[in-house]
């Protein structure tokens, strides 16, 4: 589980049970506790400025952790999320698009009524006091009911610890209506996740206008992220676009669920990330630094456009791939003096110098490609050769389980596909089967790719015909997912080249 979501959790059954036991203590143990008192709704009604402050400050920061840590009603929600996830282990979610008018007019006729002095309507909705009535009208019952019987029990033992209280029904009205909410928000929550933060909430909705402007929020990296969806489908506020690569922000309630889910690791909660300068389209001026600035990058580039003249093959602009060990582009880029002793010493020729892959700063550091080979699956000699610590020392096992890149699959381009022939070469090279044939039509099989397991050897990059895969490099290495009944596939049979 994600740190984050740890953190998340813990404080929010911490807060929720400090909250509930709030309501159903009837010895008076907790008197005039905090937590009531930062409490949105009761907040605003009572005019607590300070509070509100504090409140929409850590929201424009954070989110909307309120939501998701503070407020009773969205704790007691996420408890049907998880029930209804234990049930249904195959439950998904996905993106809706904003009911804006359905948000702002309840909010809108809400305001209208608490201006008219109609604060009933208000407080039924009002998260805070729509759980009180639950805990209270529901929850304490049961509380009394189990304090009466260690009475009764302590009374045949001798002891008078505990005492018997009366119950009885305060309100007949106030206990149908908490009946109804139970429903009504269990329901929704347990079929439709965070739908009523999102629609009937004014807390929600309230701080749903302020959370769009948060510093710190949950971000997609759109070079990592393979459009997979996922992280869509855990979320339960509907607010993940996968395909356009957006976020919601006014619906996110930070639960951090999507984190765990994203296996190609694009999600991060944190600060925005920093635009790459904009490219200039002014001409090459005539002064000197610029005229050396630009014949070193036309001669770092020379060579890639002879191959790829030679080769025939169309430039595409791919996110490079480091070494296994290098972890990380950034890795690579700080401690990389381009000593070459990887490429000299790497056995299948993958490893080359880097022309403008990495940027300017990384010219000539080492960088995989696949037209002469592939990695060897059980080779680690880069990672134990390196001086500089810009490859880190990988035993053959944790090789196995690093990933700095991952296979992309063009259907388009299958020959499969495109000429209804056999083929199947991918898959016959892959050491992991992370392409492995499945039924297409006419009686042939077509590869499918398994991301997750793929350890961007390139074997199925070289060995394909058409260029129909290719392995995309991960800016930061991940950890892939090993298959034990895939480890003792018969490497022997292929042909490594060397």
């Amino acid at each position: 589980m994600n740190t984050l979501r740890i953190i998340r959790t813990v404080l929010a059954v911490a807060v929720f049970g400090v909250l509930t036991f709030g309501f159903v203590d009837f010895s008076g143990i907790v008197e005039n506790p905090l937590l009531q008192k930062i409490q949105f709704g009761p907040a605003l009604l009572s005019l607590s400025i300070a509070t509100l402050v504090c409140l929409i400050a850590a929201t424009l920061l954070f989110g909307r952790v309120y939501c998701s840590v503070i407020c009773p009603l969205g704790i007691f929600q996420d408890f049907f999320n998880w029930l209804s996830g234990k049930f249904n282990k195959k439950k998904k979610y996905g993106y809706r698009r904003e009911n804006r008018w359905l948000r702002y007019g309840t909010l809108a006729v809400l305001v209208a009524a608490w201006l008219l002095g109609f604060t009933f309507l208000v407080g039924l909705v009002e998260p805070y006091s729509a759980y009180g009535r639950m805990a209270d009208e529901l929850f304490k019952p049961i509380y009394i009911l189990g304090n009466n019987l260690f009475a009764w029990i302590s009374e045949r033992t001798g002891s008078y610890r505990f005492f018997k209280v009366l119950l009885s029904l305060k309100s007949v009205t106030s206990f149908v209506v908490a009946i109804l909410t139970l429903l009504i928000v269990g329901h929704i929550s347990y079929h439709h996740g965070r739908t009523w933060c999102n629609t009937i909430c004014p807390v929600g909705t309230v701080l749903g206008f302020f959370s769009r402007f948060s510093l710190f929020g949950i971000r997609i990296d759109t070079d990592r992220c393979n459009h997979c969806q996922a992280c869509s489908k855990k979320c339960k506020a509907f607010c993940i676009d996968s395909k356009n690569q957006t976020i919601d922000r006014s619906r996110c309630v930070d639960c951090f669920d999507c984190l765990d889910a994203c296996r190609q690791k694009a999600l991060t909660y944190g600060l925005p990330r920093r635009k790459s300068a904009p490219v200039s389209d002014d001409p090459i001026d005539g002064s000197r630094r610029q005229f050396l600035k630009s014949t070193a990058v036309l001669a770092a580039l020379a060579p890639q456009a002879l191959q790829a003249k030679v080769t025939g093959q169309t430039a595409e602009k791919r996110t490079p791939m480091s070494p296994p060990g290098s972890q990380s582009h950034g890795n690579l880029l700080q401690h990389c003096t381009a000593c070459h002793l990887c490429v000299s010493k790497c056995p299948s020729h993958v490893l080359t110098p880097a022309g403008l892959e990495y940027g300017l700063g990384g010219i000539m550091q080492p960088l995989m490609k696949f037209d002469h080979g592939y990695c060897n699956y059980d080779c680690n000699i880069c990672s134990q050769v390196c001086p500089n610590g810009a490859i880190r020392p990988l035993t053959v096992e944790q090789k196995h389980r690093t990933q700095p890149g991952h296979v992309v699959f063009d259907i388009s381009k299958c020959i499969v596909n495109v000429q209804g022939t056999s083929c199947g070469a991918c898959s016959e090279h892959c050491p992991v089967q992370a392409l492995h044939m499945v039924p297409f039509r006419d009686g042939l099989t077509i590869p499918e790719a398994s991301q997750e397991i793929c350890v961007g050897c390139g074997g199925c990059e070289y060995i394909c015909p058409v260029h129909a895969v290719h392995i995309e490099g991960n800016p930061v290495h991940v950890e892939a997912i090993v298959r034990e009944q895939e480890q003792t596939i018969n490497t022997d049979n292929l042909d490594f080249g060397f």
